[in-house]
């Protein structure tokens, strides 16, 4: 990373920032999703520029055993291709190791494949999905 960024697990990170990166990132936020969620997650990563902008984030949620999951893996948009994202999955990956957990689990979407195989160390594993609201 060029700039000076710092990641911090269980970061404190309000709904606000939440809704501030989705949007930067190009998603559609929702208020108080993160004050819903935050609580049922064994932790997460913020990644804040030197002035305090929150700047990457990603999630860990967790069976409460071997296995943890990474969701919602984000960089500001004008920030990315600079190692954030790969500096937060790093941070969530030791925690998770450091709390038991055996696997780190991560579905991405197709364009996503080297960042998460290749810069992140994931490898390919067979893996299911339902989608719900169009499942019979």
């Amino acid at each position: 990373m060029s700039e000076a960024i710092s990641c911090t697990w269980r970061d404190p990170i309000t709904d606000e920032e939440m809704v501030g990166l989705v949007q930067a990132h190009g998603g559609n936020a929702t208020a108080g999703w993160w004050d819903r969620i935050k609580g049922h997650s064994l932790g997460w990563v913020g990644a804040r520029a030197g002035d305090g902008l929150l700047v990457g984030f990603v999630n860990v949620a967790w069976d409460g055993g071997a296995h943890a999951f990474l969701l919602d893996t984000k960089t500001r948009s004008s920030h990315q291709h600079r190692g954030i994202g790969t500096a937060v999955v790093a941070l969530a990956a030791a925690n998770a190791r450091a709390a038991g957990c055996e696997w780190l689990h991560v579905d991405f979407e197709s364009r996503l494949r080297g960042f998460y195989y290749d810069a992140c160390g994931f490898r390919p594993t067979d893996a299911g999905l339902i989608h719900l609201p169009t499942a019979k």
